[in-house]
C-alpha cells in the first residue's frame, strides 16, 4: 500500500476522490440515508476539506483569532480550563429552605463548586406559599421562599464569600436578588463580595416558558432595574442570564436557540441604553444560558458561533470598545427534555455526550441532569452521580488540556459559520418586524419554535429519528427495576405555610407598611425599583405582597390567544 499523493488543486482532488474512492465505496456500502442534516436543516456533506472552507470565505484571522481575544470564538478566556475548570452546579431546590440547605451542603462536599437555586411555581409566579394560587404546588418543582426568613434559611452557613449563586428566577428576579443581598449582609457578607447570577429574562418567558406576571415593558423596566443596581452596587453579580436553554426544551433548533437568545440580548441591551446606561457599563456582567443536545458537533459550533456573533453585535451594533463587553459568557445545562422515563440508565449517556459538547464548546458553568429526572426530582445519588459525569470529564477525558480543542477542524469550522449564517437569517427578519418585541407581540418566535418541535415529533413518531430505547431498542424481556425517587415530604408544605404566617405576625406593622406604599409610589413613578424593595424585604414583607404593590401599579399581562 503506498499513500497517494495530493494534487496541486485541492477541489479537484475533492472531484477525484467523489468519483473514484467513494463511488466505488458507495457501490459495496449505499449510505444509510439520502440526506445527512443537523437539527437545525444544515446539510452536512460528504466530506469537509480546506479547499471547502477557502470557498466559503473563511478567515482564520478574522473568525477564529486567539483564545482571550475577540471575536472570542475560541473561548473568552486565554488559558481556558488549562487554569480553571468550569463552575460545577447542580441545580437543586425541593420541598422546604431546610431540606434544599442540606442538600446544597451535601452538593458542596461532593466538590461541587457553585449553587443553582430552583424555585417553586408560587415563588416564580409571585405568590406567597398560603395564598389560594399557591396549593398543591408548594416546594413541588423547587424551594419555596416567600420571605426573608426563608432566605435567611435557604443560605444558613453557606459561604456566600466564597461560592457564587445562580438563582433561575424571572418575573420575580429583583424580589429575590433583594432577599439574597438583604441575606448575605446578614451573614456580613458585603456587597462587592457577593457574586452569582439572577436569570432576570423575561422575554424567554412571553416566548416559550409562561412564568410571566407584568405587561412586557414594566418588565423590562424591572429587569434594566436591575442592570442599573448591580453596576452601582454588586460589581461581581451577574444581572441576567439570556436563555436559549427553555426555547430549545420547548421545541427550538440549535439556529433558532442561538438566534433568538441573542435577538433578546440585543433587546435588553437597546433598555439598557434608552435609559442612559453606557454599554460598556453594564455589558460585562451580562451572561447567557444555553442547552446543549445530543448532536455533538452542531452543539460546539454552536457555542462557538455564539461568541463570535456576540462580539460583533456588541462592537459594531452598539459601540462597545471594552473587551470584556463583547465576551459572551454563558452557563448550559444538558437538555432536560432529552432524558426519558423509559430505561432511564440511558440518561447518564445521553447527559454525558451533552456535557462534553458543554466542555468543548467552552462554557463557564455547567449543569449536568441526574438519570431519574424525567420521573421525579433527583435523588441525592443520581445528582451525585451526575456531578461525577462533570468531574470525569475535567480530570480524565484530556479534553480540558488545551483551549477550544476542535479549532481549524474542517467540519466544526464550516458548521460553525453555517450556524452563524442560519442565526443571522432569524435576527435580520426580527429586525425587519421591529426588533424582539414586536417580533413577540406577533408570535414570530413562538410559532417558528412550535413548527421545529412539531417536526421533530413527527421523525419520532416515523422511526426517522432513533430515540434509544423509546422508538427502538427497547429493553423488551428486561424485568423492569423501579428505582427510588425523591419524595416531597408533604408536611413540607405545613411548615412553610406556618413560617410565613409567623413573619406576618412578628414583624413590624408600621416598618412594613410603610416600606410597601414607598414601593408602590415609586412604581407609579419612574425611580429605580431595587433598593425600595431591598427595604421591604428587611422589614419581611413577602414575595407575594410586593409581587400584589407591582401588580396594582403594572398591571398583569394577559396571553393573546389566536385561532
Amino acid at each position: 500500500m503506498t499513500d497517494r499523493p495530493a494534487g496541486d488543486d485541492p477541489r479537484a482532488d475533492v472531484e477525484r476522490w467523489q468519483s473514484t474512492t467513494r463511488a466505488k465505496g458507495l457501490k459495496a456500502a449505499p449510505e444509510r440515508r439520502d440526506r445527512f442534516v443537523t437539527s437545525s436543516d444544515i446539510e452536512i456533506a460528504e466530506i469537509y476539506t480546506a479547499a471547502g472552507l477557502e470557498a466559503a470565505g473563511f478567515d482564520p484571522q478574522r473568525d477564529l483569532g486567539l483564545p482571550g481575544e475577540p471575536p472570542f470564538t475560541r473561548g473568552v478566556q486565554p488559558t481556558m480550563y488549562r487554569s480553571r475548570f468550569w463552575t460545577m452546579l447542580q441545580y437543586a431546590g425541593f420541598a422546604t429552605a431546610e431540606e434544599t440547605n442540606q442538600r446544597f451542603r451535601y452538593l458542596l462536599e461532593q466538590g461541587q463548586t457553585g449553587l443553582s437555586v430552583a424555585f417553586d411555581l408560587p415563588t416564580q409566579m409571585g405568590y406567597d406559599s398560603d395564598a389560594p394560587e399557591a396549593d398543591g404546588e408548594v416546594g413541588r418543582v423547587g424551594v419555596p421562599i416567600s420571605s426573608l426568613a426563608d432566605m435567611e434559611v435557604l443560605l444558613d452557613g453557606l459561604p456566600l464569600g466564597e461560592v457564587s449563586t445562580s438563582m433561575t428566577i424571572n418575573s420575580t428576579a429583583p424580589i429575590l436578588l433583594a432577599l439574597y443581598v438583604a441575606a448575605a449582609e446578614k451573614q456580613g457578607v458585603a456587597r462587592d463580595r457577593i457574586s452569582g447570577t439572577t436569570q432576570n429574562d423575561i422575554l424567554k418567558e412571553y416566548i416559550a416558558r409562561g412564568t410571566w406576571i407584568y405587561p412586557p415593558a414594566f418588565s423590562m423596566r424591572l429587569v434594566t432595574d436591575i442592570f442599573e443596581f448591580c453596576a452601582r452596587d454588586l460589581p461581581r453579580w451577574n444581572t441576567v442570564s439570556i436563555s436559549g436553554y427553555h426555547m430549545r426544551e420547548a421545541g427550538a433548533t440549535a439556529a433558532q436557540e442561538l438566534a433568538f437568545t441573542l435577538a433578546d440580548a440585543i433587546a435588553y441591551c437597546e433598555a439598557a441604553v434608552s435609559r442612559g446606561l453606557a454599554i460598556d457599563d453594564f455589558a460585562p456582567r451580562l451572561s447567557f444560558f444555553f442547552a446543549a443536545w445530543s448532536e455533538l458537533f452542531e452543539e460546539v459550533a454552536k457555542f462557538r458561533a455564539a461568541r463570535r456573533m456576540w462580539a460583533r453585535i456588541v462592537r459594531d451594533r452598539f459601540g462597545a470598545s471594552n473587551e470584556r463587553s463583547m465576551a459572551c459568557r454563558f452557563h448550559v445545562q444538558t437538555a432536560g427534555s432529552s432524558l426519558t422515563a423509559q430505561s432511564i440508565d440511558n440518561n447518564v449517556v445521553r447527559t454525558t455526550v451533552q456535557a462534553l459538547a458543554a466542555v468543548l464548546g467552552g462554557a463557564q458553568s455547567l449543569h449536568t441532569n441526574a438519570r431519574d429526572e424525567a420521573l421525579a426530582l433527583p435523588t441525592e445519588a443520581s445528582a451525585r452521580l451526575a456531578l461525577r459525569t462533570q468531574q470525569i470529564l475535567a480530570h480524565e477525558s484530556g479534553v480540558t488540556e488545551t483551549p477550544d480543542p476542535l479549532a481549524g477542524s474542517y467540519f466544526v469550522e464550516t458548521l460553525t459559520t453555517q450556524l452563524e449564517e442560519a442565526a443571522q437569517t432569524y435576527l435580520d427578519e426580527i429586525d425587519a418586524m421591529g426588533g424582539t418585541l414586536a417580533a413577540i407581540d406577533g408570535g414570530f418566535q413562538q410559532r417558528q419554535i412550535q413548527e421545529s418541535a412539531y417536526r421533530v415529533q413527527q421523525a419520532i413518531e416515523r422511526g426517522d429519528l432513533v430515540v434509544v430505547g423509546v422508538n427502538s431498542f427497547r429493553d423488551e424481556g428486561v424485568a423492569e427495576v423501579n428505582p427510588a425517587l425523591q419524595r416531597i415530604d408533604p408536611d413540607g408544605a405545613r411548615r412553610q405555610i406556618e413560617r410565613v404566617r409567623r413573619v406576618r405576625a412578628e414583624r413590624d406593622a408600621a416598618a412594613w407598611s410603610a416600606s410597601l406604599d414607598r414601593l408602590e409610589a415609586a412604581a407609579r413613578g419612574e425611580d429605580n425599583l431595587l433598593p425600595l424593595i431591598v427595604d421591604a424585604v428587611r422589614a419581611y414583607a413577602t414575595v407575594g405582597e410586593i409581587s400584589d404593590r407591582l401588580r396594582s401599579a403594572f398591571g398583569v399581562h394577559r396571553e393573546l390567544i389566536t385561532v
